[in-house]
Order: structure tokens, then C-alpha cells, then sequence
């Protein structure tokens, strides 16, 4: 991969977006770091445990996008994500975790910015692609039709499973469902089992995480689709999909 800029990115809150209040975001994550030094080395010796990570950011003061969302403070899980571009394609950080904080800060210059950083609970810090160009906006779709992204080239079939991660920004209509598909030669797609999100009826913002086995097969080509089974007037969405590289990975 070719080096590439800051410039472009995206940053989604509980199916938030709210990009453009961002002025900095920081990422870290990884497995623990497990120290098992032993009485005979004269070193530090470690082992990788569970995952787990950060992202933390500084927002501009908007009382009409990021305050309402960043100031809830939420005592429960809530999903960041942070998109180096908004293509299909493009790398993206997901993030289950608590936000921890919201801490103003006033320049002497009069600016006025916030502090703000959400930690892992239960998933560390996840890497995957956009399926969708950033939020995708579709409808109206009468009932039993859908909406499919364009399919995009993992490079390769994998048996070690995969996790998406759904960010709904607005929805209106009956009913939704956003789920996974897979192909062998980009040609013929089949429902990738598992990789389905509840069906959304109300509620957006919201977020979803989906998960299956570690030792299930994705194939090389995928898309995202949206379905609906009553009609839907209109749903803006993001999906990213983590593909398992390696075999055994431990959340």
C-alpha cells in the first residue's frame, strides 16, 4: 500500500456523523501486554493478552452536530469509527467502548474545543474496510427490494471469520435490514451466513456489531446490501467489514 494523507477522513458516533467537527483524532490498540518475566532473565519478557484500545478526539464546539452527541456522555456502549477516506474500500478503525469523557477546553484565542476519549469494553480496537462510500443513503425501496453497494476485491477467500459494523445515521420507512454478501468470481452472490444485523424499524441513530466464527469461510469478493420486507422511504448507512486475516483471533 502506497503512503497516503490525513486528509479526507471521517468520524462516525453511534451512527453519528460528525466529521466535521473533528480536528484530531488519536488511535491505539493492539493486545495487552502481558509481563512474564521469569527469575532467570535479566530482560522484560511479554505475551500478547486480549485486545483492547482507544481512539481519542478533539471537536470543535457545535451546538447543532457534535455537542448533542458528544455531550450525552452515554453509560453504555456506544460504536466509533474512524474512516481514512469515505470509499468503498477504505480503511476504517471500529471501536466498541464507553466514552469516558467531555472536557472543554478555552483557548486564549477564544476557540473552544472538546476532549474526548472512548475505550474498548469487550472487542479492542478493530481495523476493516468501508463496504459503503461513507454513509450511504438508499430508498425509497418498496417492500421486498433492496439496495446493494458496488462489490470490492478482498484479494482472497478466508476461513477465520469476520465482524461488520453498522452505523445508521436516519431511517424512515417500515422496516430494514443491512447484511453481508460473498462471491467466489464477482459474479454470483450468496447471503454471507451470519453477517445479518437486526432488522431496524426504528431508532436511528443507532449502531450495530455483527460477529460470526472465526472459522467461517468470507469469500474473496463482497458487498453490502439493504432489504427491506414492508418499504422503507429513505435509510442513510455505513458498513464495515472486518476480514479475519489469521485464524484463532481472540476478542
Amino acid at each position: 500500500m502506497s503512503k497516503q494523507g490525513g486528509l479526507g477522513a471521517c468520524l462516525y458516533v453511534g451512527g453519528n456523523d460528525i466529521s466535521g467537527d473533528i480536528q484530531s483524532a488519536a488511535l491505539s490498540g493492539g493486545p495487552a501486554l502481558l509481563d512474564v518475566t521469569d527469575i532467570t532473565q535479566s530482560a522484560h519478557s511479554r505475551l500478547g493478552g486480549e485486545r483492547d484500545g482507544t481512539i481519542s478526539l478533539v471537536s470543535y464546539w457545535d451546538p447543532a452536530l457534535a455537542h448533542p452527541v458528544l455531550s450525552a456522555l452515554p453509560t453504555t456502549d456506544t460504536l466509533v469509527t474512524y474512516g481514512t477516506g469515505t470509499a468503498v474500500g477504505s480503511p476504517a478503525a471500529c471501536l466498541n467502548g464507553l466514552q469516558i469523557n467531555y472536557d472543554p477546553t478555552r483557548g486564549t484565542d477564544g476557540s473552544f474545543t472538546f476532549a474526548v476519549e472512548a475505550q474498548a469494553d469487550g472487542f479492542g480496537l478493530e481495523w476493516g474496510v468501508f463496504l459503503t462510500a461513507g454513509m450511504r443513503t438508499s430508498g425509497p425501496l418498496t417492500g421486498g427490494n433492496s439496495d446493494t453497494t458496488v462489490s470490492l476485491d478482498t484479494g482472497g477467500s478466508l476461513s477465520f471469520g469476520a465482524q461488520m459494523y453498522i452505523h445508521v445515521a436516519a431511517f424512515s420507512g417500515t422496516d430494514a435490514t443491512i447484511f453481508i454478501r460473498d462471491s467466489a468470481d464477482n459474479s454470483t452472490f450468496a447471503n454471507v451466513t451470519g453477517l445479518t444485523g437486526t432488522a431496524i424499524t426504528s431508532g436511528a441513530p443507532l449502531f450495530q456489531r455483527v460477529a460470526i466464527s472465526n472459522t467461517a469461510t468470507v469469500r474473496r469478493y463482497v458487498t453490502a446490501r439493504v432489504a427491506t420486507t414492508s418499504g422503507l422511504t429513505s435509510i442513510q448507512w455505513a458498513v464495515i467489514l472486518v476480514k479475519n486475516p489469521v485464524a484463532g483471533v481472540v476478542f
